[in-house]
Order: structure tokens, then C-alpha cells, then sequence
């Protein structure tokens, strides 16, 4: 072989290539160590098994991290996601031994206290979810039959909080034996095959139903009079209002009369006061012409006449006669200008008569609407009340109509139910004739109990049988009448059979076949025959008594 010379390295590569193998062994512990640390996320739990701590086989964490040593450790992931695990439980046994139906949907998670995810560590390790559902339902089909078994169809239908509370007792440390919790349980529907949850339901509804009738029939008899008593407010505030308005109206009008009376009475003395100074004005004009007229007639006839004394004379006569004359003429016109005023003054006066009794009148009339408004409001008064009774008695027989309405579906359902049970009976019987003679049979004691009860404290002291002698045939009253008792016991006895199913011992007696095949007369009248000596020593013994 050819021999390749090898040149030494060089001293100074020593130290790069340790430095560089170092870095190396640097570098892949590192990576081994990036690698080998693992972290747990939030919705997961870390299972480090292998080599751990002393005693345990697991080591769990629920967040944050931890490094596994390679070849002596390794690790695996549990989920925490929540699995909804549908329970279709059917025909479970309740307290009263009736089957009772249970659909329910339950939702489980693996635990995260210390000792849960433990326990889930040993348990689940490597299960996939369908497996780890499977145990929880064995476990909670188990624990729902032992909660429904120790309580009654009654408690699981009305009290689900109690119901929920025993499960979740029940099943909270089950479930941690494998390394679950219960989260949520949700129950669907609660049935029973024999319809004791459904008649419940229809009793409470009937019993919603009477209630809800007779609140809406108290809440109407309260609106009633409710309407009732708003509208004898509104009828007597608008009576108040209309006599406010009419008094007001009256008293506005009376003021107006009132007014207008004064008004035309100062009208009128103030016309009669111009008038008759008016009238005295005249007067004294005319006065004090005909003084000057007259005076100046006098001196102008005494001038005339100064020199015809008989013309002044005869004149003078005139004059005295004209004077007289004039003086009856002012006399009367005087005496007629009073009598104008006196008629003017009656006049006025009879005026202000009518005046008065114009105002009079209509004080009366206000005093007569006042009266009438009072009458009117008494009315109304009376109306309203009247109203509130009819209205409030009205109330009260729709409260009575609904109580008897509830009392009648009450005593409808008993006697539904007496007639279902009735019919009941009679199917299981196998006939009306049967159920009779069951239900005669079931009260025969009571009967028995009533009729001793009926003579229980009447007392014989003795009994006194009075007999006539002998009769047709030879037989005394008292032997006839034990033959016939004797006589009537068959029929009886048959009657019983028909009617209640009742066999009575042979020796009572029974029927013959035909009326060809009944017994002597002989064999009847030996039984009584005994009882003779008796009723003959009764009817001795009757003298004494």
C-alpha cells in the first residue's frame, strides 16, 4: 500500500478545535433541553410518568411547565374539555315501586385538585373520550336508580332542587374515584308508566284553573264597584257643579233685576222731579205775566178812566168778575194738575209694586230651583245608592255563582271518578251481577251492624205468647207460625244465592224441584214440633202475668 504521510497539526489548532467541540456539546444540551421542557396549556393537564418522585406513579400539572429527563421519563396529555353524556334512564323503581322514566343529560370533566387529576392520571391515562364516557355512564345509571329508589314520584316532580342535590351527593364521589367532576346536571322530562305525574298535573292545573276563576271574579265584583262608586262621584260632582252654575246663573239674573229697578225707578224720579219743576217754572212765568198784564190793564184802564167813572165803575165790575172767574179757572187747572200727579204718583207707585213684586217672584222662583236643585240632588243621591246596592248584590251572586260553579266541577270529578272506578270494578267483576254481589258482600257487616244497632237497647223482660188453642188441623197459632218461618227460610236462602252469591249450609232448608216433589206436610210440622211445648208453657204462664 501506498502510505500517505501525515503532516502533524499545528499547535496553535488545538485549542480552536476544543473550543469548537465544546461549543458543540453546548449547543446539542440546549437543543435537548428546549425540546425536553414541556409546557401545559390552559384546557389540558401534563402527565409526567416514569421516573418521579418516591411513591408516586405521576407527576400532574395544570399550567406552567416542567422538563422531562429524556430515557427515564416521559409525558401525555389529559383533556379538560367537558363531555355531555345523555342518560335515557327508563323504568326506574321509585319508593312506591312504580316505574319511572328519567331522560337526562349530564355534563363531566376531569378534575383539577391534586388528587383528581391523580386519580385521572391512573384511571384515564390513554383513554379516548368514547371510553371514558362509557364508565361515567355505568356510574351514573348505577347512582340514578339508587336516588330514585329512596324517594317518592311526588318529591322528584315537585322538588327538582332536592332531586338534583341527592344526585349530585351521589354522584360527586363516584365520578372522583375515576378522576371526574360533575359539572352540570340537566334533567330532561319525568314520566311514569302508570300516569300518577300526568293526574298530578291535572289536578294542580284544575286547582290553577279554580283559582284563577275565582280571582278574576273578585277582581270583577272590585271594578264593579270600583265603576260603581266612580260614577256616584261623577254624578254628584256634576250635580254640585250644576247648582253652582245655576245658583251663580240665578243670583247674576236677580242682580240684573235689581239693578234695573233701581236703575229705572231713579229713571223716573228724576223724570217726575224735571217735570214738575219744569212745570213750576211755567207757572211762575205765566204768574208773573199775567201780573205784569194785569198791571198794565190797570193802568192803562185807570188812565182810560179817569173821566168815565161809570165806565171805570162797570169796569171795574168786569174786573171783579173776570178776577172771579180766572181764580175758579186757576182753581181747577190747579186742582186738575194734582190730580195729574196724584195719577202720575200711583202710577209710579203701582209700578214700583209690580217691580217688587216681579223681584219677589223671581226670589221665589230662585228659592223654588234652589228647592228643585236640592230634590234633584236627593234624587240622584238616592239613584247612586240604589245603583251601589244592585251593583254590589250583583257582585255577591257572581261570587256565589263562582263558588257554586268550583263546588259543582268538584263534586262532578268525585263522581267521575266513583264511576270510573265503578266501571272499573265491574270489568275486573266480569259483570254488573258480580260487582253487585261483591259490593253486598262488602257491606253485609254493616248492615248486620245497623240492625243490632236498631233493637241494641231494647229489653225483653219476658215474652208472653198468647195462644188460641188448637185450629184447622189441629194446630195451635204458635206451631203455624214456626211452619211458616220454617216455610220462608228456602226462598230466602235462594233469594240470597241470586242476589249476593251466598251458599247457605244445607240444613237451613232448600227448594223442591217441582210442586210434585215437595215433602209432606208431616216433615214441615216436625220441625217446629219442639217450639210446641214452649208456646204451651207461655200461654200457662200468661195468668200469672
Amino acid at each position: 500500500m501506498l502510505a500517505i504521510p501525515q503532516s502533524p497539526l499545528p499547535e496553535n489548532l488545538l485549542p480552536v478545535l476544543a473550543a469548537g467541540a465544546v461549543a458543540l456539546i453546548l449547543l446539542g444540551f440546549l437543543v435537548l433541553v428546549v425540546k425536553r421542557y414541556k409546557r401545559c396549556p390552559s384546557n389540558q393537564i401534563l402527565v409526567i410518568y416514569g421516573k418521579v418522585a418516591s411513591g408516586q406513579s405521576a407527576r400532574c400539572l395544570h399550567g406552567g411547565g416542567a422538563f422531562v429527563w429524556p430515557l427515564i421519563q416521559d409525558y401525555a396529555f389529559l383533556s379538560l374539555d367537558p363531555m355531555q353524556i345523555e342518560i335515557p334512564l327508563r323504568g326506574a323503581l321509585s319508593a312506591e315501586n312504580i316505574r319511572v322514566n328519567v331522560p337526562s343529560v349530564f355534563t363531566v370533566a376531569v378534575g383539577t385538585e391534586a388528587a383528581v387529576m391523580q386519580t385521572a392520571a391512573i384511571r384515564l391515562l390513554g383513554l379516548d373520550p368514547r371510553q371514558v364516557m362509557k364508565q361515567a355512564e355505568d356510574i351514573i345509571l348505577g347512582q340514578m336508580r339508587q336516588v330514585i329508589a329512596s324517594m317518592t314520584i311526588e318529591d322528584i316532580n315537585r322538588n327538582r332542587d332536592k332531586f338534583l342535590d341527592s344526585v349530585q351527593n351521589s354522584l360527586t364521589p363516584e365520578l372522583e374515584k375515576i378522576g371526574l367532576v360533575l359539572i352540570n346536571v340537566n334533567i330532561t322530562d319525568i314520566t311514569d308508566e302508570s300516569g300518577y305525574i300526568e293526574a298530578m298535573g291535572r289536578k294542580a292545573a284544575s286547582e290553577a284553573i279554580q283559582s284563577a276563576e275565582i280571582d278574576v271574579a273578585q277582581q270583577q265584583k272590585r271594578g264593579s264597584i270600583g265603576v260603581a262608586e266612580a260614577k256616584r262621584e261623577q254624578d254628584v260632582l256634576v250635580a254640585n257643579a250644576d247648582k253652582v252654575r245655576e245658583i251663580g246663573t240665578k243670583e247674576a239674573e236677580r242682580e240684573k233685576l235689581v239693578r234695573l229697578a233701581e236703575l229705572a225707578r231713579d229713571a223716573g224720579i228724576g223724570k217726575s222731579r224735571a217735570d214738575l219743576e219744569q212745570q213750576s217754572a211755567i207757572k211762575d212765568q205765566e204768574r208773573q205775566m199775567r201780573v205784569q198784564v194785569a198791571d198794565a190793564e190797570a193802568a192803562a184802564v185807570t188812565g182810560e178812566n179817569l173821566a168815565r167813572a161809570k165806565v171805570v165803575d162797570a169796569e171795574a165790575a168786569l174786573k171783579v168778575r173776570q178776577a172771579e172767574a180766572y181764580q175758579i179757572a186757576e182753581s181747577r187747572k190747579r186742582e186738575a194738575d194734582a190730580k195729574v200727579r196724584e195719577a202720575q204718583y200711583l202710577a209710579e207707585a203701582r209700578a214700583a209694586d209690580a217691580m217688587a213684586t216681579k223681584i219677589e217672584s223671581e226670589q221665589r222662583a230662585e228659592l223654588e230651583a234652589a228647592a228643585k236643585a236640592q230634590k234633584a240632588r236627593i234624587i240622584v243621591d238616592a239613584e247612586a245608592k240604589a245603583e251601589q246596592v244592585k251593583l254590589a248584590a250583583q257582585a255577591e251572586a257572581a261570587a256565589t255563582f263562582a263558588k257554586l260553579e268550583a263546588q259543582a266541577r268538584g263534586e262532578y270529578e268525585i263522581l267521575a271518578k266513583k264511576a270510573e272506578g265503578l266501571q272499573r270494578l265491574v270489568e275486573g267483576c266480569g259483570g254488573a251481577q258480580q260487582a253487585f254481589q261483591l259490593l253486598l258482600l262488602e257491606h253485609l257487616p254493616q248492615m248486620a251492624e245497623t240492625a243490632a244497632k236498631a233493637i241494641a237497647n231494647v229489653k225483653f223482660d219476658k215474652v208472653v205468647v198468647w195462644d188460641g188453642g188448637a185450629g184447622n188441623g189441629g194446630k195451635n197459632a204458635t206451631a203455624g207460625f214456626l211452619q211458616g218461618l220454617a216455610g220462608s227460610l228456602p226462598p230466602l236462602l235462594q233469594m240470597m244465592r241470586d242476589i249476593g252469591g251466598v251458599e247457605m249450609p244445607a240444613y237451613f232448608g232448600k227448594l223442591a224441584e217441582s210442586p210434585s216433589a215437595m215433602p209432606a206436610p208431616a216433615a214441615s210440622a216436625a220441625a217446629p214440633a219442639p217450639a210446641a211445648a214452649p208456646a204451651q208453657a207461655a200461654t200457662k204462664t200468661a195468668p200469672k202475668a
